[in-house]
Order: C-alpha cells, then structure tokens, then sequence
C-alpha cells in the first residue's frame, strides 16, 4: 500500500480521488437508465419482462414474476442448516437493536386549551431491492427489512433478479423470509426500480425504495426520487482505520482489506501516527493479497483507492479522520473511547482492537446501510426513522387563541399576506 505523510496537500489529493467514485460522477449511463424508467412508466409488465429477458436471460411473465410459496420452501431446503442458524442469530440482534430506535407519538396540552404534539406513523408500503449479480448477501436483506418491520410498515415488497432458470438465490429467500417480507418478485437492474416507483400490472407501486445496487440502480434510484422516496444513493464501500503504535499491524491489515474484497472501487484508508505501524501493516496486506480468494480485485482497489497516511500526532489523524468522514471507521488506539468521542463525521464506528468491521456487517446488530463518500458529514444509518413519517398536530380552543390573534395578524402583515391575517380576524368580528 501506498505510504504517504498526511498534510493538507496529500488530504486534498485523497480527498478529491474519493469523490471520483461517486454515482453522480457516471452520467455517461444516466440517459440509458432513463429510458429504461420511462419505458417501465409508459409500459409497466410489457418492457418489464422483455428488460428481464434481454439482462437475465430468464422467461418471466405475469404467471411466475411472483416468488411462490413452493419456491421458499424449495429454498429453505437448501440453506445449510448451520447457516440458517447464524441468521436467525443475527436476526435477533438486528431487530433488538432496531427496536431501541421506535419513536412514539406525543402530546402535550395545556390549562389554557391548547394542545401540540407529533403523531409518528409508519410509512404504508416500503420496496426493497436485492441486487442477484456475481454474489449474494443476505445480510443486506435483513438489514433493509428489519427496520422496515420494525417501524410498522403494513407491506414489505422485495424484488431481485432470477437466473436463466428463473431461480433466486435460496440464501435470498429464506433471509428474506425470517425477516418478515410479505412478497418477493423476480426483477434486478434500474427496471426494478422503476416498477417499483410506478407500478406495473403484477409489481405494486411503494412509497418508499431502499436497497443496495449498481450503478444503474443507484442512478434509477435517483431518477425516480419525488415519485417515491428513497435511503440513498450510495457509492462503493469504504473502511478508514485510525490507529497508533499500539495497533496490531495483522489485524489492521486484514480490517482494511475486509472492505477493498467489495470492489475495485472501494477504499481502504489507514491514518496513523506510527511509521513503523504503516511500513509493517503495507508489508502484512501484501502477504493477505497473496493468500485471499479476492486477492486480484483487492490489489486493483488498494492500487487505486488505498492509502496509508502517516500523521504527526492524534489531534491531526483526528482532523482528518472527520474530513473524510468514511462509512467505517475502526479506532485501534491506546485510549479509543476518548478518540471516539472526538469524532463527528462516520458511519458506524468500531471501537478496539476486537470490534472489526464485519462484526457491524453480519451479527451485532446496528444498521450496515451506511453513507458513503463524505455523506456522513449529514447523512446517518439506515434506520426505524426512515420507514415512519411525522405529523405535527396542532389544537387551539377559541379562549387560547384570542389572546395572541392579533400578534399572528400583524406578523402576517409584515409580510402583505393579507388573506392569512383575514383568517384569523374573521374568528373574532364583532357578531352582528
């Protein structure tokens, strides 16, 4: 990996490096993807089946577009029984968590008669995108349905594509299963998007459409934003290891490549105040990369998005630690609580030398739906509050209002909304 000393120059090379990879840098594919949603809008089951044909090779029509209840079954033959164990462990764990995040409505009301509150409602139908390509994560499925199901959402929809066979992987299916979703339907790419947005014939249109993808789903996503709402537009992966000499290089090594297997557009950043800690964990990755299963695709994403930047003291690996605001940030150092309470812009944050990444992926039970590329400086996880919606509810009787009508009177006037004062004057005229 490469080795760098951290200043303000080599930060803002990293940094604009970064955002190159975002899906609002590849708008060569944005008018593909758009005619592919307007095709969905203007042609619903039509261009949905001939689009799963053409990309997936597979036959699907109005008869076997829905997963059937066979279908799971078969699946669930299939999963290793240790397998489905482990997910339902997970399972318990994710939605323990989730729970802890509900939001209930409130009211507050007073002698003088009036009453304000927030009435906190679930949204009423949620679509759930599973991407089906080269690999299969089942962990994504129960973070994405969890707290759907958590929050009260009446209808969970998930889609994903099929192979030539019109199969969807059984890992899928089960997970999807013990999570709770209420139906499955065998679409991929922006097409699934779209019929999600719009509806089709067999397809029902949501309210709401989260879920990883491509960069054809994450800019489908994006086009139909405003017909529904959407988690995000996320980019590829990324962790950040921020450690000092105290670090085990070994384990440093194999956190960041936990995240550089994704892709070859993920990054893998390690800000140190150690020299010696940078040297022998470029050393131990290159060994990793040797040995691993994904060694090809690691070593273009370390080629390409992989840094080691070696900082002058904490306070500076800190600052930078919030500049890039990573979707992952493990803390490996001799006080990492103290540093973790310095830090305002990251995904999750794994704190100790025993708290890796994949620990936040598969099992603890926090959302791994996480912003990327700098997003955290604003965005959160994915959470129970992205599936309820809030009112705000808002009760005066005539004896609270009529003291403070002419205050709300006069300010609409400042402002010459004339009809706005009338609406409250007309509440007090003298009765005739």
């Amino acid at each position: 990996m490469r080795i760098v000393k951290l200043n303000s120059e080599t930060k803002k090379n990293l940094l604009d490096d970064l955002l190159k990879r975002s899906p609002n840098n590849y708008t060569e594919y944005a008018d593909t993807v758009q005619k592919i949603v307007d095709n969905i809008k203007a042609n619903g089951n039509h261009a949905l089946f001939e689009y799963t044909k053409q990309f997936d090779k597979a036959e699907i029509n109005e008869q076997n577009i829905r997963v059937t209840k066979e279908e799971i079954e078969e699946a669930y033959k299939e999963v290793d029984e240790h397998l489905l164990e482990v997910i339902r462990k997970a399972l318990v764990n994710i939605r323990t968590y989730h729970e802890k995040q509900k939001q209930y409505s409130w009211f507050d009301t007073t002698d003088e008669g009036t009453m304000l509150g927030q009435k906190v409602t679930p949204i009423q139908s949620v679509g759930v995108y599973v991407p089906g390509g080269k690999a299969v994560y089942p962990s994504s499925v129960l973070m994405n349905i969890v707290p759907a199901k958590v929050a009260g959402v009446q209808r969970i929809i998930m889609t994903t594509p099929c192979n030539a066979e019109g199969k969807v992987y059984a890992t899928t299916l089960v997970a999807a299963t013990e999570a709770g979703v209420d139906e499955i339907y065998k679409a991929g790419g922006a097409q699934a998007i779209a019929a999600l947005a719009y509806g089709t014939a067999s397809i029902p249109k949501v309210d709401k459409i989260v879920g990883p993808g491509n960069i054809f789903v994450a800019l489908a996503k994006r086009a139909v934003y405003g017909y529904v709402s959407i988690d995000s537009i996320a980019g590829p992966s990324e962790i950040l290891v921020l450690a000092d000499e105290s670090a085990n290089p070994r384990y440093v090594a194999a956190d960041l490549l936990s995240q550089a297997e994704h892709d070859e557009l993920a990054s893998a950043i390690l800000v140190t105040t150690s020299e010696e800690l940078a040297q022998k964990v470029s050393d131990q990755a290159d060994r990793f990369i040797a040995e691993l299963s994904r060694g090809e695709i690691i070593r273009k994403s370390i080629d390409h998005y992989g840094y080691i930047l070696v900082a002058e003291n904490m306070e500076e690996a800190i600052e930078a630690a919030n500049d890039i605001a990573s979707e992952h940030l493990e803390i490996v150092t001799k006080n990492p609580f103290e540093v973790m309470m310095k830090i305002r812009n990251a995904g999750a944050i794994f704190i100790g030398a025993y708290s890796s990444e994949p620990l936040g992926d598969y099992f603890a039970g926090p959302n791994h739906v996480l912003p990327t590329n700098g997003t955290a400086k604003f965005f959160s996880p994915l959470s129970v509050d992205d599936f309820v919606k809030k009112s705000s509810i808002i009760y005066y009787s005539k004896e609270a209002l009529e003291p403070i009508h002419q205050d709300i009177i006069d300010f609409a006037t400042s402002e010459q909304l004339t009809a706005h004062a009338n609406s409250i004057q007309v509440r007090f005229e003298p009765e005739a």
